[in-house]
């Protein structure tokens, strides 16, 4: 079944007209049933079935039509397409890794090579067979909190939000979503500051936290529509998901989907009146997409976070490998990435904890 196309309206106004014109023309009018209790949040193990529900996808709020993409001008590198997309050139049953390294100081480590580097599916050693250390561009969705206990906070972390695309590659590809118990696809894809910034002020700040919905939907977005490779999430929040259709556990096999993104979070939750549970939450969002969680303890440390996002995704090694047991098998495979070189200590590879294999790349992505 396809994905439901929604399309969120901003005012009561825009509403009113639309049923009345539909009336008028004898269309019938369906409203999507929405459940009233928060879904239980489930922490356990990701099972090895593949998802089973059929994701949301965003469709754009009145005023944002969609964006004409920008075509990267170097058009002598080897990685881009016909239409001047910058993409790996991989096979079909390769599966893409990006990853980050720390040393025992939290260092990134950039130095390595491939040789360092070695990849465990299911604890099976996999042979790397394609090995990458540059800044690629991203196709980035920017998802900020709209609920009404964040009216306070959007103007800083509308500024962290740009800040974020200042420092990240020029030729990466974002788009805005803002959430609170509906979400609002307000700027498709493009990399005009100026768009994103019309799009972050969109502020409405009422209502719940439909996390979950917002980060499954995006997720579709960047599936269907990126044209890169690689892809981010990166989500602002200052509280607990209570209004979601979909449960964590839900939510992180959506984003487990192979060539899934990876997921950046920060959570603003001095005041929440469940940080444990909300931070437990986004914790696992990030960890198991191989992303990182931030909780700063105050609103100012939100922008050099965001630019500590931009450094991370900028300076990530791109391994690929065939999987020993082929992906047509499908199921659940997790992932370990070790690394180890002369003159480093210690050092952890961040990268996602599984995937479900078999699923479709996105639209944009390997050729």
């Amino acid at each position: 079944m396809p994905g439901r196309d929604i399309t969120r309206l901003r005012n009561r106004a825009a509403r009113v007209f639309l049923f009345t014109l539909l009336m008028w023309a004898g269309v019938p009018w369906a409203t999507p049933a929405r459940s009233q209790t928060p879904a239980p949040q489930s922490q356990t193990q990701p099972s090895t079935t593949p998802p089973t529900t059929t994701p949301p996808t965003i469709a754009p709020a009145p005023g944002a039509a969609p964006e004409q993409k920008p075509e990267p001008k170097d058009d002598q590198n080897k990685n881009l397409n016909d239409q001047g997309v910058f993409v790996f050139r991989k096979d079909v049953d390769e599966v893409l890794l990006h990853a980050s390294v720390v040393d025992d100081k939290q260092h990134i480590v950039t130095t390595l090579d491939r040789n360092s580097f070695s990849v465990f599916e299911d604890g099976k050693p996999q042979n790397i067979i394609s090995f990458h250390h540059e800044d690629i561009p991203v196709s980035m969705g920017i998802i900020i909190d709209n609920s009404g206990s964040m009216r306070e906070k959007r103007n800083k972390v509308n500024q962290a939000a740009l800040n974020l695309v200042r420092s990240s590659n020029p030729k990466d590809e974002v788009f805005v979503v803002n959430f609170n118990d509906e979400y609002y696809l307000d700027q498709d894809f493009t990399n005009e500051l100026l768009k994103l910034k019309e799009a972050l002020e969109k502020i409405d700040a009422r209502g719940g936290t439909a996390l979950y919905d917002a980060l499954v939907a995006s997720a579709e977005h960047l599936k269907r529509n990126a044209r890169l490779e690689k892809k981010v999430l990166f989500v602002v929040t200052d509280g607990e998901d209570n209004a979601s259709n979909e449960n964590l556990e839900q939510a992180v096999k959506q984003l487990q989907e192979e060539n899934g993104p990876s997921v950046y979070a920060i959570g603003i939750l001095g005041s929440e009146e469940h940080p444990k549970r909300a931070k437990r939450a986004l914790e696992i969002l990030a960890q198991r997409t191989g992303g990182i969680a931030f909780f700063p303890k105050t609103l100012d440390e939100v922008d050099e976070i965001s630019r500590t996002v931009a450094r991370d995704i900028r300076n990530q090694y791109t391994i690929g490998y065939h999987p020993t047991n082929p992906r047509r098998n499908g199921g659940f495979r997790q992932i370990r990435v070790d690394a180890r070189a002369k003159g480093h200590g210690k050092m952890t590879v961040r990268t996602k904890s599984g995937y479900y294999a078999g699923a479709q790349p996105a639209a944009g992505g390997s050729k």
